[in-house]
This record gives structure tokens, C-alpha cells and sequence, in this order.
């Protein structure tokens, strides 16, 4: 939550240009004179200037309540998954070792073993099995928490909506507004999850980048000795900045077709399906509309990462349950 709530403007900045050149594609000419393309300074300058300070934080009670059960769920679901992995390797070889295990254990090595044994897993798992459980993990950890992002993604675009005159005020006064009004016109309960193949699409794709290579980094910057081997705060730093970058690269284009899948006016939608969503952006907009946002998500994930990994690990360490 601390990491969502630094960030958290970027991320509504990252909104707004995902969906600019939407409208342009819209339109019924392609080469019709329309709003010129804004790069991210001028497009926060000018949401500044139309909506206020607060104009950056629209949306962000969602977006906190989404990570307490988003992350929550994946970091949960990848120690599961990392455990259950690492049991299965060493329960083939239990047996042989136990003699020679049993007769070399004191009681002296309980404490450090619980302090390494999260470094340990990640050891002992290759880097493809790691990408499968970043897959998993944010597959599932997205699922449960796609309606907390679909009403995110509506205030984050209602002050956009407003300024290009598609409607006359805000339609929603604030997120629980926008969960009633979801449910009592878009098909009850499971309205709720609309847009949710792309958003778990995505989730998927960011946690394969994020907790995939956030784990391999950190062992690999352990092995180098670049931080004396020891699992502290440069090393959570090192990995954090490879495991933004990565993510971004693998996740943006899917977040695209997500934000515009989650924003369009479910009265009228212009997409199908999120394939439907991506042939039209790429055949609009070209192959760059689908890494439209993708500063301001690298900008945005690299502090997310850092804030969060640190502020993880340290929990982690304050309560003696080892590293990730």
C-alpha cells in the first residue's frame, strides 16, 4: 500500500496516455484533425490545470483496496507454490540423506535455518519454473482482485471523459458510487469483472517479469558477491530495479488493451473482445500503440518495486521469517 500510494500518480498518468490515441482511432476519419498526442509532462500539466491536485489521485481508494488483496494473493501463491516445489525436489533425495543429515544437526542451527530458508527455495528452483509461478501467482492474484481495478480504471478516466466533452459531469461519486452503479446496470454481480480476461492477461505477464525475476536477480546478485553476499538492502535494491524493468517490457501491451477493455462505455463498447481491442489499436494506431505508457510504467514500476521490496523484505526480516 505504501508503494501504491508514492506512485500511484504516474500510474493514473499511465492511464490517461493509454487511452488519448483512442479517440483518434475512434474517430471517423483516421487522419481528421483531432487533440494532438500529449507526452506526459504536458498531459500532467494539463490535468493539473483542469482537475486540481487531486485530479492525480482519482482513483486511488480502489487501487489501494485492489493491492490488499492482489498482492496479498500472489506473493502468497508463489511461496505456496515455491515451497510445495522445493518439498517435491527434496523429498526424492530424504531418504538417502537422512543418515548423514541427522548425525550432523544440533540445536544451534535452528535459528539460522529459519532465516535462510527462503533464500534457500530460491535456489534450489530454475529460472523457467519461477516464470511459471510469477504466471500463476498473478493470474490468480489478479482474479480476485478485478473488481477493485475496474473501478480504479472508471475514475481514473472520468476526468479525461469530462474534458473531452464525452460526458457533461462525472458520472460516479466515488467508489462505492461506482460498484452500485456497476451492479445495478451492467449485468449485477458480474459486472464486476468486466475486462477481467485482459487484467488477469496482464497481472500474469507483469508477475512472470516481477516475481520471476525479482527471485532469480536477488540470488544471482548474492552469488556475484556484489553486496557481500549478504541479503540486505543493496541486494534488495539490485533486483528491485531489474524486476521493474523487466515487468514493464512484458506487461504493457497488455495493460493497454486492460485500460481500454475496463474504460469503454458499456452501453456502447467499441471492442469485442481484448483480441478484438488489440487487432484494431495496432491497425489505428500502430504497433507503438501498444507500448503507449510505457515511460511512465517503467517510471512508475521501478519506484513501486523499490518501495515495495524493500519495505517487504524488512517486515520479513523484523519478524524473523527469512527473505523472499
Amino acid at each position: 500500500m505504501v508503494a501504491e500510494g508514492v506512485t500511484y500518480p504516474i500510474d493514473l498518468l499511465k492511464t490517461r496516455l493509454q487511452l488519448q490515441g483512442e479517440l483518434a482511432a475512434a474517430s471517423s476519419s483516421p487522419k481528421s484533425s483531432g487533440p494532438k498526442p500529449k507526452g506526459a509532462v504536458r498531459l500532467a500539466a494539463e490535468l493539473i490545470r483542469r482537475e486540481g491536485m487531486r485530479g492525480l489521485y482519482a482513483g486511488l481508494a480502489p487501487a489501494l483496496v485492489r493491492h490488499i488483496f492482489y498482492t496479498g494473493t500472489r506473493i502468497t501463491v508463489y511461496e505456496q507454490l515455491r515451497r510445495s516445489y522445493v518439498g517435491g525436489l527434496s523429498s526424492g533425495t530424504s531418504g538417502s540423506g537422512a543418515g548423514s543429515s541427522s548425525s550432523g544437526s544440533g540445536s544451534g542451527n535452528t535459528s539460522s535455518t529459519s532465516t535462510s530458508t527462503s533464500t534457500s527455495s530460491g535456489n534450489s528452483v530454475g529460472l523457467g519454473a519461477k516464470l511459471l509461478m510469477g504466471l500463476t501467482a498473478g493470474a490468480v492474484g489478479q482474479a480476485v482482485a478485478v473488481p477493485a481495478d475496474l473501478v480504479k480504471v472508471r475514475l481514473q478516466a472520468e476526468g479525461r471523459l469530462v474534458a473531452s466533452g464525452k460526458i457533461p459531469a462525472p458520472r460516479y461519486k466515488g467508489m462505492g458510487d461506482c460498484l452500485r452503479q456497476i451492479v445495478a446496470q451492467e449485468g449485477g454481480m458480474a459486472g464486476l469483472w468486466r475486462g477481467g480476461g485482459p487484467a488477469v492477461q496482464r497481472a500474469a505477464l507483469v508477475n512472470l517479469g516481477e516475481l520471476a525475476t525479482y527471485d532469480q536477480a536477488k540470488q544471482l546478485v548474492l552469488a556475484s558477491g556484489l553486496t557481500g553476499g549478504r541479503d540486505n538492502l543493496g541486494t534488495h535494491t539490485a533486483a528491485s530495479m531489474c524486476s521493474g524493468l523487466f515487468a514493464s517490457v512484458v506487461s504493457v501491451p497488455a495493460d493497454v488493451v486492460k485500460t481500454r477493455m475496463m474504460s469503454q462505455d458499456p452501453a456502447a463498447p467499441k471492442y469485442r473482445s481484448s483480441l478484438d481491442c488489440l487487432v484494431r489499436s495496432v491497425r489505428a494506431e500502430g504497433l507503438l500503440a501498444l507500448y503507449k505508457g510505457f515511460l511512465p510504467t517503467w517510471a512508475r514500476l521501478g519506484p513501486w518495486q523499490l518501495v515495495f521490496w524493500t519495505s517487504y523484505e524488512g517486515t520479513r526480516a523484523a519478524f524473523n521469517l527469512g527473505g523472499f
